[in-house]
């Protein structure tokens, strides 16, 4: 059983109207991206991608040079995050490229980002942008509906004639039972045997709830982090308040968390064994400093070998212990959240090289 790597694909990266009202015209990642300042010594921000290519992602050219890229590095596929606000839809555009464009070749699915937006990115996050409302049959019929042509799509990824379709967050859904399963009932319709629903673990934790998920998948770093005690994760709220405290009344520049070294974290998701059916996840560092400045949380980038080892592992786990073969990175390009596949200045296409490895000598 040959591992499929499955990259979660953000698409920030052009544009929009909305972007423009909320944080200034011509906003995307990009901008946090270049503005972020190194916290402590050897701190690598801001990150650079490699020939300083801030790529657009309304031109299809970069779609087809992102598609080529994974396919030579045996990436195979694209999990792109889905926004669709009770028929309000943002950041559609790569996606719709990508079905428009058929010569592009690559596989991909859909990641529901289900969150209402906030101004977390400045720390007002109790300021909500866009709401998230589910309604009712009607407007899942909607939603659907605009689905639909990806299902169709020969490169969308299916398992037994279902189309793969994750959801971010399925406990802020309240008629998720209902909405999911009436899903399966349109799918069925139209030829397929339903929706290959594949439940977010951000925590270690599966939605209660009987809802009618296929598998699950491990969104790497968040479930690992999450899964601190009540004791380690309440000591580092009370440090953060006390720090950005200290930072506003004396003018210092204080990061509020302490750096996680990657063998630790990494050391951890293979340790928190999840149930068998589960889908993989592994990440390549994490810092979200452009976005969160002092606040932010950081897990220090790996070396070529630490890498090499946590993915080989996670594929050994995810093959005898889950008894499946997807393994999903985060991410592609989350730029300003410090974990990427895609080359940058620092490290060149190293993330890419053992992915190629690892998969072309197991």
């Amino acid at each position: 059983m040959i591992a499929k790597v499955i990259a979660f694909y953000l698409p920030q990266f052009h544009t929009i109207p909305e972007n423009d009202l909320w944080w200034g015209k011509g906003f995307t990642d990009w901008v946090n991206v270049k503005m972020a300042k190194p916290l402590f010594e050897g701190h690598i921000q801001p990150r650079i991608p490699l020939n300083h290519n801030y790529y657009d992602l309304s031109n299809p050219e970069t779609l087809r040079w992102q598609a080529d890229l994974a396919r030579n590095y045996h990436v195979y596929g694209f999990c792109f995050y889905h926004y669709w606000f009770n028929g309000k839809l943002l950041l559609e555009k790569p996606a719709e490229l990508l079905l428009k464009n058929k010569d592009i070749y690559t596989h991909f699915c859909f990641s529901w980002a289900n969150e209402p937006w906030g101004r977390t990115w400045d720390g007002k996050g109790h300021q909500i942008l866009m709401p998230q409302n589910y309604g009712s049959k009607d407007d899942w019929k909607k939603h659907f509906d605009y689905l639909l042509p990806f299902f169709m799509d020969s490169r969308y990824i299916k398992e037994d004639n279902c189309p793969m379709f994750l959801i971010y967050k399925s406990a802020s859904i309240p008629c998720a039972a209902e909405m999911m399963n009436y899903w399966n009932s349109l799918a069925q319709k139209v030829g397929f045997n339903g929706i290959h629903f594949v439940e977010t673990l951000r925590d270690g934790k599966c939605d209660p709830r009987a809802l009618p998920f296929k598998n699950r998948v491990e969104f790497e770093p968040i479930r690992t982090n999450m899964q601190q005690s009540f004791f380690v994760l309440n000591y580092k709220r009370l440090r953060r308040k006390v720090l950005a405290l200290a930072d506003r009344l004396f003018h210092l520049n204080i990061p509020y968390n302490k750096p996680f070294s990657f063998s630790e974290v990494a050391g951890n998701s293979l340790k928190k064994e999840s149930p068998v059916g589960t889908y993989g996840g592994v990440f390549m560092g994490w810092d979200n400093t452009p976005r969160r400045n002092l606040a932010s949380t950081i897990v220090l980038p790996p070396t070529k070998q630490e890498f090499y080892d946590y993915i080989k592992n996670k594929i050994e786990q995810t093959k005898t212990v889950y008894k499946t073969d997807y393994i999903f990175v985060n991410a592609w390009n989350e730029w300003a959240e410090g974990t990427m596949l895609e080359p940058e200045e620092h490290v060149g296409y190293m993330y890419l090289d053992v992915i190629k490895e690892v998969i072309t000598t197991n």
